[in-house]
């Protein structure tokens, strides 16, 4: 009964990860490479990037000249005024002209047309920011998927080593060197590795799915990812500290709002001065529109405007302006302190976990040792396969301790990368 579950399982396993001649192999670089065009957040966050600029554009137009087309048709009775009231007859009149105007001096729009545009640049900022930190996700859910088909690789192994052991046990047995109970712990052995890897194929399904929608991919389309072993060996500690605090996007956009702060603090203190501007118009009236009888018109002007009393509304924004610069201030100090913990704290986790590899690589030398051990004193007749079953059961954890400690350290050098600006810093080490 066990061999022909086993081949059942064998051949629905086999189709279910077959990925099929037309799957693409799918490398690091290029998953991270397609956050920059496929990802939803990202897209998404773009969208905030094109709205700062719609807005810069609007906050442009108060510094361009203003021009219209009006046309009017009036018809009106006027009253002269004298000793006594004389009605006049009813006039008409048309009147069709350009009108523009410039604001030659205006504080208040050129300095809101500053803080438009450094508005622009916090918001590529924190799409920055959300890139990376999709980048980091896309990343980590990378070395988790490899992980999950490592482990796969590994219950493979299991359910060999149980088999061989079933075999073994079963010959002993006909050779009257073993007894019922070594073939039946034998057996429960192949069904609880069996067990464990039909358990992992909903994990590795898990996993490759969370990496095609964080990629936009098709979710059945079938891909196979080229591996990707990180170096081990953490990157200079004071030029990632140098990195973190002149790259992070979210300390750059903290910093940038700052100054777009202290430009709407300026806005509001210009409301103050005098404004100079240029007003004009061209065009022509007649008694009725197209009558042949058009006479030109037009005007010129120069206006300045000087604020003398707006019930304390410049005094409210001012103060603010200055309140929103002063919250702002506080906030990138938080963050520069932020920034320099979580370095700190990456840089430390990926020196242990960097450290656990070497003391699982030593666990899961010595566990295979003991599975050779146990396995000649059982073929020997000198123990029961009791032995043996433990030392598979050692070497299986060993294993997959192993490869939960490289899982680790990759991701620790994911955070390590985000922290300091960028996650595509992992990538030569993996080319």
């Amino acid at each position: 009964m066990p061999k022909l579950i086993s081949a059942s399982l064998l051949t629905g396993l086999a189709s279910l990860f077959a990925l099929g001649a037309h799957a693409r192999e799918l490398t690091l670089s290029e998953a991270l490479a397609r956050v920059e065009s496929d990802s939803l957040e990202v897209l998404i966050s773009r969208e905030s990037v094109n709205q700062a600029l719609e807005q810069q554009r609007q906050s442009r137009s108060g510094l361009l000249p203003q021009i219209t087309l009006d046309a009017t048709q009036r018809r009106s009775l006027p009253a002269a005024v004298g000793a006594n009231l004389v009605r006049a007859g009813v006039t008409n009149r048309f009147d069709a002209q350009l009108n523009a105007r410039l604001d030659l001096l205006n504080p208040v729009n050129l300095a809101r047309y500053q803080a438009a545009k450094m508005a622009v640049n916090v918001a590529e900022l924190g799409e920055a920011g959300v890139r990376q930190t999709i980048m980091a996700t896309v990343a980590e859910t990378y070395f988790a998927h490899l992980r999950n088909l490592e482990r796969t690789t590994l219950l493979d192994d299991n359910i060999a080593r149980a088999r061989r052991l079933l075999d073994l046990a079963q010959n002993q047995l006909n050779a009257g060197v073993a007894t019922q109970i070594d073939v039946t712990r034998a057996e429960a052995q192949v069904a609880v590795a069996e067990q464990a890897r039909l358990q992992q194929t909903t994990v590795v399904r898990g996993s490759a799915l969370q990496l095609k929608r964080l990629l936009a991919l098709e979710l059945n389309a079938p891909v196979e990812l080229a591996p990707a072993a990180l170096a081990r060996l953490l990157p200079n500690e004071a030029s990632v500290a140098n990195d973190a605090m002149a790259r992070r996007p979210e300390l750059q956009s903290a910093r940038a709002l700052l100054e777009q702060n202290e430009l709407e603090v300026r806005a509001a203190r210009y409301a103050r001065m005098p404004s100079l501007a240029l007003l004009g118009n061209y065009g022509y009236a007649t008694e009725y529109a197209f009558d042949g009888n058009e006479a030109k018109i037009w005007s010129a002007a120069a206006a300045i405007s000087f604020p003398v009393f707006d019930g304390a509304e410049t005094r409210a924004l001012t103060g603010y302006a200055r309140s929103r610069q002063r919250a702002q201030s506080l906030r990138v100090r938080n963050l520069e302190t932020q920034v320099a913990a979580e370095l700190e704290l990456a840089r430390q986790d990926a020196t242990s976990r960097l450290a656990q590899i070497g003391v699982a690589e030593t666990q899961f030398t010595l566990a295979r040792e003991e599975l050779e051990l146990a396995e000649k004193r059982f073929e020997q007749g000198v123990a029961d396969n009791r032995e043996m079953i433990e030392a598979q059961g050692r070497l299986a954890t060993a294993g997959d301790n192993l490869v939960e400690a490289v899982y680790l350290y990759n991701v620790s050098r994911v955070e390590l990368a985000r922290v300091a600006g960028d996650v595509r810093d992992i990538l030569p080490a993996t080319q």
